[in-house]
Order: C-alpha cells, then sequence, then structure tokens
C-alpha cells in the first residue's frame, strides 16, 4: 500500500492532469456506503450517481434552499450518508458548512455558533439533547438560525418542544432516511405546517406504503405498518449480497425499511419503532419509542433508552428494562428512589405492560460513532 499527501496530487506534476479514459452513467455506482449496524451486520449499500443526485435535488427543491444562501453547521460526519449527503449538498449550493470535530464537546460547538452565526444546523437528537443540557447552549444568540434538522434517530416530542423553546419556534424540522435510500424520503415541510413528533410528509417523487408486519397488506389510516419506499433515491442493492437484497426490495421495487410508522388524515408520518426494537410482552406488542417518548416526560430524565429482557416466569414473553441518563440537578438525589418514582409516574401515563419493570440509572448512555443511542449494546449487555 502506498499513501499519498493529497496536496501533493492536485499540486504537482508527480501525477497526470488529463481525465482518465472512462465513461461515467447516471447508473453506475457512486458510493459504496455502509450501513450503521446498529441492529445487525453492516451491509454495504450500492449508491448509483442517479440515487445521490436525485435525492439531493428532491431535498434541495423541497426546502427551497438557493445558492450561495446560508451557513451551515453540522455535527454529522462524513464517513456516516447524512454526513455524506449534506456536505455534497453544501458544495452543490455553494454554502459554507463549519465542521465539528467532535460532536460530544457542546463547549466547542456552542463557541462556533456564536461566532459563525450558523443559519441551517443539523445533527442526530442524541447531540441536541447535550447541547441542551449544557448552559451555554441556552445562552448563545440563536436568532440567526432559521432551520435546525434532526434525523437518524428518533427524537423524543417533549424533548423538541424543549429544544424549540430555546432555538425558536418553528425551527425544528424532523426528517427520515436511511443510507439505503440516499438518505432522505420523508421530510417536515420548509415553508409549510411542520409537526412536532413527526417524519413529515412523503418527498417529491417518493412514493411511501404502510405495510401490516404480520400480513404483509397495507394498513388502513391511522394503523402502524412498515414504512416501504420507492423512488429514486433507492439504492441499487447490496455489495455482493443478492439474497439479503431481495429481502429487503420486492418484487415491485420498493424497499422495507425496517421502520415502523402511523400516518395521519393530513399524510404526515410518525415513527413508533423499528421493528427489531418492538417488545413482546405477555402477547402485546409495545413500541420502545412510546415508552421512551412518555418517560421523557419525567423531570429527572436526560436521556432514555428501554430494551426487552427475557421474562424469566413467562418463556417467549419480555420485560421492558430502562436505562437512564439524569438530569444534572437530579444526579446527587436517591438512585433508588428516582427509580421507584419513575416507574410510579410510568404506571401513570401508560399501559400495564408497557410499564418498566427495572429502571438501571447510568452516568451516561452509549452512543455509536455517529452519536446515536446504541441500542445494540445496551440490547446484548441486558441480554447478558
Amino acid at each position: 500500500k502506498q499513501v499519498y499527501i493529497f496536496k501533493d496530487v492536485i499540486k504537482t506534476e508527480k501525477f497526470s492532469a488529463k481525465s482518465p479514459d472512462v465513461r461515467i452513467t447516471p447508473d453506475d455506482i457512486a458510493y459504496l456506503q455502509y450501513t450503521g449496524g446498529t441492529t445487525g451486520a453492516p451491509k454495504g449499500a450500492m449508491l448509483s450517481h442517479r440515487n445521490a443526485v436525485s435525492d439531493m435535488i428532491i431535498a434541495t427543491t423541497w426546502m427551497g434552499w438557493e445558492s450561495g444562501q446560508g451557513l451551515a453547521l453540522s455535527g454529522f460526519p462524513f464517513f456516516h450518508m447524512a454526513g455524506l449527503f449534506f456536505n455534497t449538498t453544501c458544495i452543490y449550493l455553494g454554502l459554507t458548512q463549519v465542521l465539528v470535530p467532535n460532536p460530544r464537546d457542546t463547549d466547542q460547538i456552542c463557541a462556533q455558533i456564536d461566532k459563525y452565526k450558523p443559519t441551517l444546523i443539523v445533527n442526530v437528537p442524541s447531540l441536541y439533547q447535550l447541547l441542551m443540557s449544557n448552559p451555554k447552549f441556552r445562552k448563545v444568540d440563536h436568532s440567526g438560525v432559521d432551520i435546525c434538522i434532526s434525523g437518524a434517530a428518533p427524537f423524543p416530542e417533549e424533548s423538541q418542544k424543549d429544544f424549540e423553546a430555546i432555538v425558536g419556534k418553528g425551527k425544528l424540522l424532523e426528517v427520515y432516511g436511511m443510507t439505503e435510500t440516499s438518505p432522505l424520503t420523508t421530510m417536515n415541510p420548509g415553508k409549510g405546517k411542520k409537526k412536532l413528533g413527526s417524519i413529515g410528509l412523503p418527498l417529491l417523487n417518493t412514493d411511501i406504503k404502510l405495510l401490516d408486519t404480520d400480513t404483509g397488506k397495507e394498513v388502513e389510516l391511522g394503523q402502524p405498518g412498515e414504512i416501504c419506499v420507492k423512488g429514486p433515491q433507492v439504492m441499487v442493492g447490496y455489495f455482493n449480497m443478492p439474497d439479503e437484497t431481495k429481502k429487503t426490495i420486492d418484487a415491485d421495487g420498493y424497499l422495507h425499511t425496517g421502520d415502523v410508522a402511523v400516518q395521519d388524515k393530513e399524510g404526515y408520518l410518525k415513527v413508533v419503532d423499528r421493528t427489531k426494537d418492538m417488545l413482546i410482552v405477555g402477547g402485546f406488542k409495545v413500541f420502545s419509542k412510546k415508552v421512551e417518548e412518555v418517560l421523557t416526560e419525567h423531570p429527572a430524565i436526560e436521556m432514555i433508552a428501554t430494551v426487552g429482557v427475557p421474562n424469566p416466569e413467562r418463556p417467549g414473553s419480555e420485560l421492558v428494562k430502562a436505562f437512564v441518563m439524569l438530569a444534572k440537578e437530579y444526579e446527587d438525589k436517591d438512585k433508588k428512589e428516582i427509580e421507584k418514582d419513575i416507574i410510579r409516574f410510568a404506571k401513570e401515563k401508560l399501559a400495564p405492560y408497557e410499564v418498566p419493570k427495572i429502571v438501571e440509572i447510568r452516568k451516561e448512555l452509549p452512543l455509536t460513532s455517529v452519536g446515536k443511542l446504541n441500542k445494540k449494546l445496551l440490547r446484548a449487555e441486558a441480554n447478558k
């Protein structure tokens, strides 16, 4: 192997300046982008030039972004599909992008916001939550921020309200996508009605249907079903994994995402869970995202993740376990009493089968390299 200094490649005569004699078509592979592996083994999504460019044009048209207008800041790393997409979009639009070397360093992000005055901020929900816990973020002038985009993981609705109380009402815009869809498939409108807790509407040229996870048939309006997507942004397939590709993209060209959502009368979608995160408690389906959203309203909870653990008394059934990171003002209080109070609170707000039977308080919750809650790791630890 050889390592070259990029400056030498572009500024010296060591390498030819002639374009390579290669014919590129829109359907050639542009990216071999690996999935995060948070719910299973990473897979290489083959994304064509058509996939990448289509999604970029669709999203910029949807948002009404204009060339050269605005300044962006994002904590997504470039190896993640969202970071790659946002960076190429900034280049396409000619926008300055403020880079974030360490997204967990909220002091630095606050300093960057104060210095550069971004109009557009893009992050995962857990990093927005970490920012909210930093007093400096609350003191920064957010008047110049137009939109704060959140994606790649669920953002509890109560936390969304708290976030908008800091940055300004109507500034948070939740989106939905995945590596296999280049990545965006739904967004709240940039200049229309936004709904907190919703991932918005299907994007332009994008067809979405919700299928019952048991029967495979389309669900009725308001009922939960797996999100299935068809559009120009859907990947070519998984690299060297034809069987996995057939499992994911059906004969009609719909990609089965593994995420479960409900759609309201206005067409807005709300993710209720991933199929792999759904728990089965005494024969009932428990949506972990619903439990987390409700419990986030408890004042002691800064961040929460729920997983299923085997019920020793009922083989084949699970118990709900909640991992909790406390708000700063509760860190020095009696942990056992807080655990009891969280369970009491859950009993008031949730169905009996949804109530966590185990609450474990931790100083911090594990995050992936992108900043998402690492439920895969928590699930493995809980099931040891």
